[in-house]
Order: C-alpha cells, then sequence, then structure tokens
C-alpha cells in the first residue's frame, strides 16, 4: 500500500505492533512453573498476539531434558491445563509474539530449545538484530543448519558456540552479545541457571522479580503482578544477570552511559500497570495528554480517548485543559487475532467491530479526540468519521507523540516511510485528509517531559536520529 486509501477496510494494518514477549521462572523449592509462565504470558499478550510458547526443565531431574509447546494463537488458544500438566519443572521459560508479514509460521514461533555438545539451551528473545543476515551467513558457512529464519536463532547459535570456549553459560552470553547489534532482552535457561540479558542500549525493556523462593525475569512488571511477584529491579542496559540457587550474580562490563529505551513503550507499547526503568507507564501518558493541552490547546465539551493507550493522555488533558473527561468508544474486546476482516466491497467497517461510537456522548458536542499515533492515516479517518456521523459538531484530534517520520530497525514494525502519512504529508493536509477540524501532535523536544525529565531514550522513528547505524538493506521482514 504506497497510498492513503481513507476507504481501506483493514483496521488491523494501520496499528503499530510490538515484537515480542518474554518471561521466565526459577522455583528453588522445586515446585512446577509451566503455570505460572502461562499467566504470565497472558499477561503479556499485548506484545504480541500471533504464535506463544513454553520450555520447562527440572533442575533436579536428568541435566538436559527440555519439555516445551509452542503454537500459533493466543495464550489460551495454544495452552489448556492438560498441556500444562505436561510441561513438568520448576525452571522454565516462555515467549508471546508478533511478526512482520512473511515470517509468521510455528517454526518461528519461540522459545527455541537448542540441543548441543553441552547440554540444551531454552532462550526467548524480544528485539530485531541489525546484523543477523551477517551473522546467519557466517555460521552456515561453518556448517550450522538453521530451522527458522528469525534473528532469534542466530542469538542462540551463538551462544551454544561460545559455550565451547568458556566454562559457563553466562560467559557465552556475554561473548555472544559482542558479536551482535541491535536491540534484544533475552531470557536464557541452561539446566540449572536462568540467564537475563539486555542490549547495551536498552531498547527492550527487562525486570528480575521474586516470590517466595521463586524469581523471575519478564519483559514488563505488569506480569509480576499477576503471578503474585515482587519487583525487584530493572535489568541494566549491557547488563547480564545469572539467577542460581546461590542468588543473582551480575556482571555489568558491557554497560555503557549512551542508552537508548524505546520511547515508543511509554506511549503505546507497554501495560499502563507497568513500570519500566523507574517510570510508570500511565503516568508517562497522563503527561502526555497534559502537554498537549498546554501546546495544543482548543475550545471544546468533551475530552475523549481512543481505546485503550489514548485514554490516560484523554484524562490528563482533561486535568491540565478543565475540559470534561468523557467515554465516547465502546470496545469489542472478543475481536481478536483470528478476527476475519471484511472485503473491501462489503459494507462492514473493520473499526466499526472493534469500536461503536456512543452517540449521545458526542452529539451536538465538539470533541477533542487523543490517541497514541497516526500511522497511515487510514484507521484515523474512519474513527473522525464515526464521531461526526454519531452527531459530533467538531472533532479535534491530539496525537500523544510526535508524527511517524522514519522507519524502526529494533523491534517494532513501523512501516517504510512511503507508508507513514507524516512522511508526504504536513500537519494541516493530515489533518483534511482524516477529516478533522484540527490536527496537533506532540512535540519530540515534549518527549523527555513527558516521562520526567529522564534521557537517554530512542525517538529516531521521529527524529531519523539512529542510535545505531541502520542496515542499508531493510532487514525487518523476519524479527524475532
Amino acid at each position: 500500500m504506497n497510498q492513503i486509501d481513507i476507504n481501506d477496510s483493514h483496521y488491523a494494518e494501520d496499528e503499530l505492533h510490538e515484537e515480542c514477549g518474554v518471561f521466565g521462572v526459577y522455583d528453588f523449592d522445586g515446585n512446577d512453573v509451566s503455570s505460572t509462565i502461562y499467566y504470565g504470558l497472558f499477561a503479556l499478550q499485548h506484545r504480541g498476539q500471533e504464535s506463544c510458547g513454553i520450555a520447562v526443565s527440572d533442575t533436579e531431574g536428568p541435566k538436559g531434558k527440555v519439555l516445551s509447546y509452542k503454537d500459533m494463537g493466543l495464550v489460551n488458544e495454544v495452552f489448556n491445563p492438560e498441556k500444562l500438566e505436561k510441561l513438568n519443572g520448576n525452571i522454565g521459560v516462555g515467549h508471546v509474539r508478533y511478526s512482520t508479514a512473511g515470517s509468521s509460521s510455528r517454526e518461528n514461533a519461540q522459545p527455541l530449545v537448542l540441543n548441543y555438545v553441552k547440554g540444551t539451551l531454552g532462550m526467548a528473545h524480544n528485539g530485531n538484530l541489525l546484523n543477523a543476515v551477517e551473522l546467519r551467513e557466517e555460521l552456515s558457512y561453518t556448517g550450522a543448519i538453521f530451522q527458522t529464519t528469525i534473528d532469534s536463532e542466530v542469538i542462540a547459535y551463538l551462544i551454544a558456540r561460545e559455550r565451547l570456549n568458556v566454562p559457563t553459560v553466562e560467559g557465552a552470553v556475554l561473548n555472544a552479545m559482542k558479536k551482535i547489534k541491535g536491540a534484544y532482552s533475552l531470557i536464557v535457561m541452561s539446566p540449572r541457571k536462568l540467564i537475563g540479558a539486555r542490549d547495551p542500549f536498552g531498547f527492550k525493556p527487562l525486570c528480575i522479580g521474586k516470590r517466595d523462593n521463586a524469581y523471575f525475569l519478564s519483559s514488563e512488571t505488569c506480569a509480576l503482578d499477576t503471578v503474585g511477584a515482587e519487583f525487584v529491579r530493572d535489568v541494566e542496559p549491557g547488563e547480564v544477570v545469572t539467577i542460581t540457587k546461590d542468588g543473582i550474580k551480575s556482571d555489568k562490563s558491557l554497560c555503557q552511559k549512551n542508552t537508548a529505551r524505546c520511547i515508543f513503550e511509554y506511549i503505546y507499547f507497554a501495560r499502563p500497570d507497568s513500570k519500566i526503568d523507574g517510570m510508570g507507564v500511565y503516568e508517562s501518558r497522563i503527561n502526555a495528554g497534559r502537554i498537549l493541552a498546554k501546546t495544543h490547546p482548543v475550545e471544546a465539551d468533551i475530552v475523549v480517548g481512543v481505546p485503550e493507550s489514548g485514554n490516560p493522555a484523554a484524562l490528563g488533558f482533561s486535568m491540565e485543559s478543565g475540559i470534561p473527561y468523557g467515554n465516547a468508544f465502546i470496545k469489542n474486546n472478543y475481536v481478536g487475532r483470528t478476527f476475519i476482516k471484511p472485503k473491501q466491497e462489503q459494507r462492514e467497517s473493520s473499526v466499526k467491530v472493534k469500536l461503536n461510537v456512543l452517540k449521545e456522548a458526542v452529539a451536538g458536542k465538539r470533541v477533542v479526540m487523543i490517541d497514541d499515533s497516526i500511522v497511515r492515516g487510514t484507521t484515523s479517518a474512519r474513527i473522525v468519521n464515526l464521531l461526526k456521523a454519531a452527531g459530533a459538531k467538531e472533532v479535534h484530534v491530539r496525537i500523544s507523540s510526535p508524527a511517524f517520520l522514519h522507519p524502526c530497525y529494533f523491534g517494532t514494525d513501523i512501516p517504510s516511510e512511503d507508508q507513514l502519512i507524516a512522511s508526504g504529508h504536513s500537519v494541516d493536509e493530515i489533518c483534511e485528509i482524516i477529516g478533522a477540524d484540527s490536527l496537533g501532535y506532540l512535540e519530540v523536544d515534549k518527549l523527555s517531559e513527558m516521562i520526567c525529565g529522564q534521557t537517554g531514550y530512542c525517538d529516531a522513528c521521529f527524529t531519523g536520529n539512529y542510535p545505531i547505524e541502520p542496515p542499508k538493506i531493510d532487514i525487518r521482514g523476519e524479527m524475532g
């Protein structure tokens, strides 16, 4: 799709997707962890709805025996009590995945389980490597046979290969990290250890939790809350943590001053009840709304958010502006990954199936509509149209992120520039295309204010300032 088509009914194509969520547990009391991983993944489902998997091992059992199951679908579609009961083990790792076009298959689901000369490894990866193509070629020429098309397998092979040269798995992870470039939060399960690693820039989140005599690694704190675990701390960018019966060991030799945490975690990806690197996601979205009310004020009767991530920003806008906050949308939460999109000639709109407008909330009113982003513009146009069809007198759109101008190479499926509406149109032109009465974006220089003055984040999708030089070819089709 190289042009903006506001009649396109493919609602999901105009949404952004995170690539993955990872979750790991080591229960020192020997309790089975598969059901706990299930609930952890359930809490991380927003990070990936296409495939999921769990791999477990018994630290007191035969060394190297790993039980695993993975498939396409949502967590509650893939797993049932019978499947979980067969996954016996007190150490394990889980994964939820969203893939970009062309790489959606059961083979590419994670965790990856690798049998090699030193034993077995189970690994879950969130992120995207920039040098995966070169590394894959290099490994292939030395005999590696790849079973998947994801860059996560490249990391797994590197760890296995490095393990032949060093005495510990965590040493192998560290050596592999020296060879890979890009975004990654990893959880690696060896027969007696659970290892967490975060790339030196810290693009993707990873945190540590504890419940009784069990330790956890998770993409987000919301999953720790779900399983009743207490947040211990974030894994630092560049850090490798090793959890064994002797406690937690940390290696910070790859930690660096410059970090580049994905700013979009705070705007859209993460669940609002999560905290990432000390900053509450809900608070950051409230702040974004407050900033928008100051920088792009408007006279209106009601402020509404496009569910779900637009709601806290709408509340912040209301608090700052004094314009009443209201609910204008009813969301159908049962429209999932398997939703059959209407054909172009059919009258049913995917947006109408997912969102319906409360006419009595907006009829005859000047509405401020807050959303987290505009990608191609198709969805925004449809939602504005829905509000006006419901009788809204005016619709003023405010976006709680800056305009997308550049693709992401670090694990977010922001499309190429020719498909980003802001890349080829001015704000006034976009306003006209989506049918709004006015349009305002969060300014780039306000991003730090949104996260309470924190620095060290990546805003390349808005500015083109990539923390690592992007590859010359587009490698984004097969993200981990």
